[in-house]
């Protein structure tokens, strides 16, 4: 160890030598240039020395065993901040946050990811995605207590001859603390019911308490969400008049949820109720007057509440091995709607997991296996990239490989096979692809 290093960390520490027992290590008598200094260190319980009871100031050291040193120095308050911005990656190894560096850094931080994917799907819903996703993330630290966060989406559709499609602000939003609320404003990213119930941008406030057993409840809006395109016979006292194209939009004009999770041993259990109402069913094209045409009243059931319960529970099987089940229970969904019977208005969710791919760690993977039986009332966004979206209830697999390819360079295959549970009796083989570049 160089002399200057140790001279600075013991001042630093801000204590003297006097109080503490001689001959701290064989190596420092009494009478060294080094004495006070290891002295101090020592006392502190920052250096160890070795097995041996020696010091050895002149061995030299690895890096990590500087970032021991620094990282107890930090734990006694000392200022070493440049040596913690030197050892960072060490100090994270160690699992040592530089707290003051962190507040030191610039006051906005610009992070995120660029994602390509091939989509192929194969059934009632055929048709292809070839699609370039950007997103920038933008940080701002308000004060202690508060942050903002933007971020802006540019999505590239390599089947569409125009190329690059648009820019838009798709998340800003503020986090901080009130008293012992943590609470969350704007439009952010809300995951109901692990995304079995809604996945994607909610404009409102969120608020979470506790830690053993933690409360999250939200207020606000839900964002738009197609449930797709659905081709409907139309019929009148002849029989069929015509197919009908209808894309519904379903768009909840106020919407609450409200999750309570705990831990019992091994098991996570969760319990969510979410509500949204006066959902919108939005038509497109013909389809009115084809409905007026076959005598069927289309505004019939163009709005209607939906209040959905779940609880889950998760725990593990084996090492690395996990295990997950979901009950829904939603309202009594549309009824008579076009003709169309959506079956039952509740449903289940098994999932299935063997470890998983981690960005910052090369070579990791992950498999997982999903049953899903939902009706169509139990779900307004769903979070999987199969064909949800454009069923009225669905039921089937979902089997999942991921594989980080490098740091922060993840891949991920996805595989859906889907029934309808509506008298639609549609059906949809997925097959999802996709590379995730982080920064």
């Amino acid at each position: 160890m160089k002399k200057s290093l140790v001279l600075a960390m013991a001042m630093a520490l801000g204590v003297t030598a006097s109080a503490y027992a001689a001959n701290p290590f064989s190596d420092v008598p009494a009478g060294h240039w080094a004495y006070d200094s290891v002295a101090k260190l020592a006392a502190a319980g920052v250096v160890d020395g070795y097995a041996d009871g020696a010091f050895d100031g002149d061995k030299l050291m690895t890096r990590y065993e500087m970032a021991q040193i620094v990282a107890k120095a930090m734990a006694k308050g000392a200022n070493v901040d440049k040596l913690a911005a030197e050892f960072a990656d060490e100090l994270d190894t160690l699992g040592v946050r530089v707290a003051k560096l962190e507040k030191g850094a610039d006051a906005v931080k610009v992070t995120g990811n660029i994602r390509y994917h091939y989509a192929h799907n194969d059934g009632d819903f055929n048709g292809n995605a070839n699609n370039l996703r950007s997103r920038i993330y933008v940080k701002g630290q308000i004060n202690d207590d508060w942050t903002y966060t933007g971020m802006l989406e540019n999505n590239q559709n390599f089947d569409n001859d125009n190329g690059d499609e648009d820019v838009k602000f798709q998340r800003a939003y503020v986090n901080g603390k009130i008293g012992g609320l943590k609470v969350q404003a704007g439009r952010y990213s809300a995951l109901m019911a692990e995304g079995n119930v809604y996945d994607t941008r909610f404009d409102g406030v969120q608020v979470e308490y506790g830690k053993d057993v933690k409360l999250v409840a939200g207020y606000g809006k839900a964002t738009p969400s197609s449930v797709g395109t659905l081709d409907i016979d139309l019929w009148d006292k002849d029989g069929v008049t015509g197919k009908v194209d209808s894309r519904i939009t379903r768009e909840a004009d106020e919407a609450m949820y409200v999750e309570a999770s705990t831990k019992i041993g091994v098991v996570g259990l969760t319990a969510g109720y979410y509500q949204f109402n006066d959902i919108e069913t939005q038509e497109c094209g013909d389809t009115q007057n084809a409905a007026k045409a076959a005598d069927i009243k289309w505004n019939d059931y163009d709005s209607q509440d939906d209040d959905i319960f779940a609880i889950s529970a998760n725990f593990p099987l084996a090492k690395d091995l996990k295990f997950g089940a979901m009950y829904l229970k939603g309202d009594e969904p549309f009824k008579d709607y076009q003709n169309i019977e959506l079956g039952d208005d509740d449903g289940y969710v098994l999932t299935l997991a063997y470890k998983g791919a981690k960005a910052t760690v090369p070579g990791s993977w992950g498999l997982t296996a999903k049953y899903y039986d939902q009706g169509y009332s139990t779900y307004v966004d769903h979070t999987m990239n199969g064909a949800a979206d454009k069923m009225l209830g669905f039921k089937g697999w979902g089997l999942f490989a991921n594989y980080a390819l490098a740091k922060n360079i993840v891949a991920q295959v996805e595989w859906y096979d889907l029934e309808e549970k509506s008298s639609l009796d549609r059906e949809n083989e997925t097959l999802w692809t996709q590379v995730v570049f982080t920064f």
